[in-house]
Formats: C-alpha cells, structure tokens, sequence
C-alpha cells in the first residue's frame, strides 16, 4: 500500500522497503482494506492526551486531545515549531507517537495504520514531485500507485488538471512549472485516489494571491463534497476563511478552541493598534512598559500589549477609546505616531492566549526538522 503523499523515485523507494519488511497479514479481504468510511457520527479523528517527544527530548506535542467529525474541515493556527506538523505526521502515520490514543478513520493508529493510509490523502510542506515527469504522467504514475485501474488513473488526472487550470501545462516537465503550479500539482497528488480525509500542512505559504485563492476555492469544494479536511497555517485568514473550527496551538499545547468568531468574540470589543513617536535618535519610545501602564490603567481599556513597535489595545468603543487614548497620551508627553481602529481578528486571538503576536515568531519548521536536518547534511533556513 502506498504512503500518502508519494512522489517519484523517493516513493519507488519506499514501495521497495515496504515490501522488503512487509506487513502483519490479514485474515481476509475486508481486514485488510478496512470497511468504507461509515455515515455514523463517530468521529473521522479523535485523539487523546497525544505526546509526541523527539530524540534529544524535544517535547514537540504535550498532550493535547481533540476530535474532528466527518465532513468538518479543522485548522490548526500557530507559529512555526508549535506542533502543528508534527501532529499531522502523526495522524498521518508518519511519524511514530510517544503515546496517547489516536483513531483515524474509524482504525487504531497502532494496529491498523496501513488501513489509515488508504484512506487519508497528505500534501507536505515540502513540495515532493518528479521534476521530469509531465504533470500529467506524474498524476497517473500516483493513481496506479494507489491500485487504480489504469484507465481510471489517466481519467482521474484528467480530471484533477482541469479542476486547478492546468490543462495547457499537462504535457510540459513539472521542473519547468511556478511555484504555484508546482504546489497545485503537488496538491494534486494526494488527492488521486479520493480520499475521504486529507491533511495539509501549510498548503499555501509562499504562494502568490492568486495561487492562493484558486487552492481556497478548490478546497471549499472539495469540503462541499463531503472531504474532510485538516489545515495547518500560520496565515490568519486562510484559517478565517476556510476552517469551521480552529485549535490554537503553541509550544505543543492547545491552548484555545472553537469556531473563528467564537474565538473573536472572546477577545470582546474593538482593538485600537497605537504607535507613539521615538525620542530624538532612539529607535522607540524611551520606557514601552510606561506607555503600556498608562494605557493599561484608563477605565476602559481591557487590555493593551506590545507586538513588536505597535501597542494593541482591546477596548469596547474603538472610535471613543482611541481619541481619548490620543489626548492622555499627549498630555503626559508620549506624541502618537498612529492610530488604527479594527474588530478582532485571530492574530488578537492568538496574543489573548499567548501574550504575543503569531507574526512576531520565527522558526524553522518542525522540532524534527531542526534535529535531524544536521545529520542529513542540511542546514535549517
């Protein structure tokens, strides 16, 4: 059975080790397939107290427990090193857990992960292709991989070019596509075999506006039809956008739930964003947690934090709050820089529960990726 996500000659590979070390056998043709996806309400996932510990002790998921229902499309909203991808290698057979309870599909993830596999589509950060294969060849190489009959394998390409506009480019190498093109054919590819539950790890990071909006409609669909879909993103609003239901994760924890207007809600009121002037050759203002107290302790301002040069203020009448803001700010000698009135977003989601901005963190990806990259003779960008 082929690992989501196959890609070329690494997949050749992994097919050839595969069959080098086998699998438990099954006692008969429905145990080894599993039965079809049921129209029950159990859960597509559901995940218990799921610790994940990289060698070296890096703790890259602290027993976190959610469940996703069938048809729902979930997101995971952090900054990189958080444990979102390492949670989705896990679902996705991946990696191995350190321990928790994990089903996905109605199978154990621990006995019966070849079932999993089969019925799961991945699409990694990492954008896996056969630079020398047409997009159109590199599609039907994955649907005979999945044990598509090979008409259905050149239908379903066919099909899967058009629904992304990439009919003129079929024939053309995949080493001479865009980025985007690159990571719509990639897309593609997990999702030949039509899988009732895919996992995308950042699908749209780095891609240009318009890529971008042609993979959200194509994924909106997708859902329509009933594909369950799990996100991970550091976008806002692409999680805003697309997900029913987000977990806000950092440092390997969840640390909020719920629908993206549930979690605004929670933050209440309007959010002023402030910037006060610089002294005379000074990069910011002289005393940033003498600005923040002064406007931390105004009757009605329910809380005020630094992101980066900009002081983000949660108050309940915005237009009011900030004018007030700007005449006791003046008369205590801080000049205003600017100022800027908006509702909540998930980024003031996400500073509630955190105590700073997604956009202020840098990483490197994975807890994983930074272990192991030195002993493959990479480096971490």
């Amino acid at each position: 059975r082929p690992l989501p996500h196959p890609s070329g000659a690494v997949l050749a590979c992994r097919l050839v080790l595969k069959w080098m070390v086998g699998e438990p056998p099954a006692t008969d043709a429905a145990e080894r397939t599993g039965p079809p996806p049921s129209m029950t309400d159990e859960p597509m996932l559901q995940v218990e107290d799921l610790v994940m510990v990289y060698p070296g002790g890096v703790r890259a998921v602290d027993g976190i427990s959610f469940s996703i229902a069938k048809g729902e499309f979930f997101g995971f909203l952090g900054p990189n090193g958080a444990g979102k991808s390492t949670t989705l290698k896990v679902l996705g057979t991946l990696l191995k857990k350190t321990s928790g309870r994990v089903t996905v599909a109605g199978h154990d993830i621990d006995r019966r992960p070849g079932a999993i596999r089969e019925n799961i589509g991945f699409a990694l950060q990492e954008v896996g292709l056969d630079d020398l294969a047409s997009g159109r060849d590199f599609l039907r190489l994955q649907g005979l991989l999945y044990n598509l009959p090979r008409r259905r394998a050149e239908e379903r390409a066919d099909e899967l070019l058009a629904l992304l506009g990439l009919e003129e480019a079929a024939d053309r190498k995949v080493g001479a596509y865009s980025g985007g093109m690159r990571r719509r054919v990639d897309l593609l590819s997990a999702l030949v075999h039509e899988p009732p539950l895919l996992f995308l790890d950042e699908p749209t990071t780095g891609l240009d506006p318009q890529s971008r909006l042609a993979i959200w409609d194509y994924l909106k669909q997708l859902n329509a039809q009933g594909v369950t879909i799990v996100l991970t993103t550091q976008i806002m609003e692409e999680a805003d956008r697309l997900c029913e239901r987000i977990a806000i994760i950092d440092e390997g924890k969840i640390v909020a739930r719920g629908t993206p207007d549930s979690l605004k809600d929670e933050v209440g009121g309007d959010v002023v964003s402030l910037t006060v002037a610089a002294e005379d050759g000074a990069e910011g203002p002289r005393d940033a947690d003498a600005v923040r107290a002064l406007v931390a302790e105004q009757p009605y301002v329910h809380d005020a934090a630094w992101t980066g040069d900009c002081l983000q203020i949660t108050v309940d009448d915005g237009g009011s709050a900030a004018a007030n803001l700007m005449r006791t700010l003046n008369e205590r000698g801080v000049p205003v820089a600017s100022v800027a009135v908006s509702e909540p977003t998930l980024d003031d989601v996400f500073l509630k529960f955190t105590g700073r901005s997604i956009r202020s963190d840098a990483g490197s990806g994975s807890g994983g990726d930074a272990i192991f990259k030195p002993f493959l003779g990479l480096k971490n960008r």
